[in-house]
């Protein structure tokens, strides 16, 4: 693992951006740091078993099953596995059978030990992880080699302003959301909302989404033109949720 020399695309096939390189090589310096709830070593832990749901025997097992919940097993995990069990349970359902998931699993979870606090941020380091992956997955290049942990120990700072059951983890205020991510007024949507428990997470998140999709102030701006115009945009992008059973 390194933090040197990452996202060089000079033997990429095809012309990648210079702001997607940009915005890997900060996801990657978030990862390594210590969070709000988890130090480096754990999230790099996150990144890491994110990977290896994609080989997990139990994970395979459960999603042909006709439901995850009626296959019990161990899953594969790394050699020395730096996190508990609830966790790695987490990481791997969400990576591998995501649209299955359900309240009562969740509600597992923290019954296990699982804080709302820590679950968001290993959410939010597994979505920047298979954000990433994929990208290279699709144009046929080698995955980034995850980054050296950061020493130090997390801030363990819970925001002000946070509302339970408006979903399953707790969110902050539409308000406080909206300012954070430099929108509009003060209705911050869902997806931006969702991860707002640990707004770090929502930020980074934020920062790789905009390079690979749009920028939260650009939403409303249907004359936005990338590599492909905004119709082209939203097509592959409807396209990509759809296969991917998102429900937003």
């Amino acid at each position: 693992m390194t933090t040197s020399h990452t996202f060089l695309y000079e033997n990429s096939p095809d012309p990648i951006r210079r702001d997607l390189a940009e915005a890997y090589q900060r996801a990657w310096d978030h990862i390594s740091r210590p969070g709000t709830w988890l130090t480096g070593a754990e999230r790099v832990a996150v990144a890491l078993e994110t990977r290896n749901a994609r080989s997990c025997a139990l994970c395979r097992a459960r999603k042909e099953a006709l439901s995850p919940f009626s296959v019990d097993g161990e899953h594969d995990t790394a050699d020395d596995p730096l996190l508990a069990p609830p966790m790695v349970d987490e990481i791997h359902r969400i990576t591998t059978d995501a649209a299955r998931s359900s309240e009562t699993w969740y509600r597992s979870l923290l019954e296990d030990g699982l804080t709302a606090e820590a679950y968001v941020e290993a959410l939010g380091v597994a979505v920047i992880t298979i954000s990433v992956d994929r990208f290279h997955q699709a144009l046929g290049l080698p995955l980034e080699p995850l980054p050296s942990p950061r020493a130090g120990d997390p801030s363990r700072v819970r925001p002000e302003h946070v509302v339970e059951g408006e979903a399953w983890v707790p969110m902050q205020e539409s308000a406080p959301v909206a300012r954070a991510a430099g929108l509009p007024g003060r209705m911050a949507p869902y997806v931006v909302r969702a991860l707002s428990l640990v707004p770090a997470e929502m930020l980074a998140w934020s920062d790789v989404s905009g390079a690979q999709y749009l920028e939260e102030e650009d939403m409303l701006d249907f004359d936005r033109v990338r590599a492909i115009d905004r119709s082209q945009i939203e097509l592959v992008a409807g396209r990509v949720s759809a296969l991917n059973e998102c429900f937003y």
